[in-house]
Order: C-alpha cells, then structure tokens, then sequence
C-alpha cells in the first residue's frame, strides 16, 4: 500500500489513529460509561525488570486514564517489581515465568504465555487486552480511542516507506512466510490489542506457528513479530495506530507525528539482552 502518514483510514476501511482523528471528550464519553475492565501485560525478564518503574509511572499518568486496568508483568524477578503508587481500581499482578540465556526464546515465547494466561485468568477478568513492551514510556493520552476488536500499530521505522522495503520474512520454509508483492503495512510487536478473545487466537496462531518452525529448525526473521505481521495480513485489523502510539527515542520527532505518547527508551541491547555480545 501507499506510504501511511496523513491516511486516516485503511483501504478495508479500519480507522488509523493520529492526532486529530477523534475527540477525547466524545470518545471517553462513550466508553467510561462502561465500566470495561483493561489488561495490560508486560514482561520484565531478566535486566529488562529495570524497565517497570518508568513503564508503570508514566502510564499511570497518560494510559488509560479513569479506566479499570490490571498489569500483568511476566517475570523471574518478582522481588525486583517496584511499588507503584497506582490510582483506584488499578492493580498489579505478577505472573512468575522462567529466565533464558536467549532472548530470542523470551521472544517466541511471550505469544505462548499470553495465550495460556487468558486461557486461565485474563479471560475471566478483562474486555479488552494490550499488549506491550516494557521498555517503553508513556509521554500522552492513551485512552479509549485505541480500543477495537483487533487493534495492531506501524512500526515507526517503516511508515514511511511501501511494501516492498518492509523487513517480511521472504523464504517460503518459514510459517511466517510472505511473499513479494504482498502486505499491507509492517507492524511491531511492541503493541498488540484487542478483545480478549481476538488477541487469544492471534496469540494461538503465532505460537503454533513458531513452534512448528521450530520444529523446521526455522526463526523467522524478527520471531514473533514475523509471524505477527504474517496473521495480520490475512486477518485484518480493525483499527490501526499511528506511529505516535509506538515510536522509539532514538528517533528524531517528524512533521507529520505531531505528539509523541508511547516511545521505545534507548538501551544497550547487550547489556540488558542475554546472548548479546557486547561491541568492541
């Protein structure tokens, strides 16, 4: 498809999410009213627990603000989560998970967790379900106009280019396989929502895919996130975020993302990442 900023509707029809598109008044008149219940899932293995005290902070400021919402933060470091003052109706639950000398395996797995967790809590005690990356910062609104049925966001390195530059997986061995002169957009993997139900069979789906790349002695090219954008373009999203919703620091600030909520920190992938090396 054509290069993404300033469109604010896909050709199937889903709303693109910038700056401009909708009223925070209207959109939060509409949905507060509900009383939905919001699950937000993070993990913080291994040195990447550092993360969670900006993660939770900002977004008690900006995420979801007057709206119901349980974390749930996967990790092996449960002693290390920081006592965060949280606003009523919000609340922290741990989900003990194991370490990995891979963080490719942390990778795969995140799809099998998320899964099972709905399977046995979050799909008793939610309506909507995102999914994020913990070494991010919220620095603006997040609310109820990021809420659909199936909800995925541009990766910010590739809305601006066409289908032909986004990093796919291109070998046809691989489940995530897409061939050229397919897709729709590139999306990351650092933001999945949804209906709970929606985001369980995207969960499902990746998961079993790879495993039987596994099973293959396959890694897709970018893990889950190759098999992320692999089901999105044959299941649809129903509503897609701008790269405002999903940028990274490293980044300088464009003319056409006007506000910045949700940012990638900088990091030293290899000292926070096992089986990194270090450069010299």
């Amino acid at each position: 498809y054509a290069i993404i900023y300033f469109i604010a509707v896909t050709p199937w029809l889903a709303p693109i999410v910038w700056e401009g598109t909708f009223n925070p008044l209207v959109v939060d008149s509409i949905y507060k009213p509900m009383h939905l219940s919001i699950a937000t899932t993070v993990f913080a293995v291994g040195k990447y627990v550092r993360f969670l005290r900006d993660f939770l902070e900002t977004a008690e400021k900006h995420f979801m603000v007057d709206f119901k919402v349980r974390y749930y933060i996967f990790t092996d470091r449960g002693g290390d989560v920081p006592a965060v003052v949280l606003a009523p109706g919000r609340k922290v639950t741990i989900i003990p998970v194991p370490g990995s000398n891979r963080w490719q395996e942390i990778s795969s797995r995140r799809m099998e967790m998320i899964q099972t967790t709905i399977e046995n809590q979050i799909g008793k005690e939610a309506d909507y379900i995102f999914c994020l990356d913990v070494d991010t910062k919220f620095h603006g609104r997040w609310g109820a106009e990021t809420l659909s049925r199936l909800v995925a966001a541009v990766h910010p390195g590739y809305y601006k280019q066409t289908h032909e530059h986004y990093p796919y997986e291109r070998r046809p061995a691989s489940r995530a396989y897409i061939p050229a002169g397919e897709g729709d957009y590139y999306y990351g993997g650092a933001t999945i929502a949804g209906y709970v139900g929606d985001v369980h069979k995207l969960a499902k789906y990746c998961r079993e895919q790879l495993e039987a790349d596994a099973a293959n002695s396959i890694e897709a090219a970018w893990q889950e996130e190759s098999h992320l954008n692999r089901y999105l373009l044959y299941n649809k999203p129903t509503k897609i975020l701008s790269p405002e919703y999903l940028w990274q620091d490293f980044k300088a600030k464009t003319n056409e993302v006007q506000i910045i909520r949700f940012s990638q920190v900088n990091k030293n992938y290899a000292e926070v990442r096992p089986n990194v090396k270090k450069r010299k």
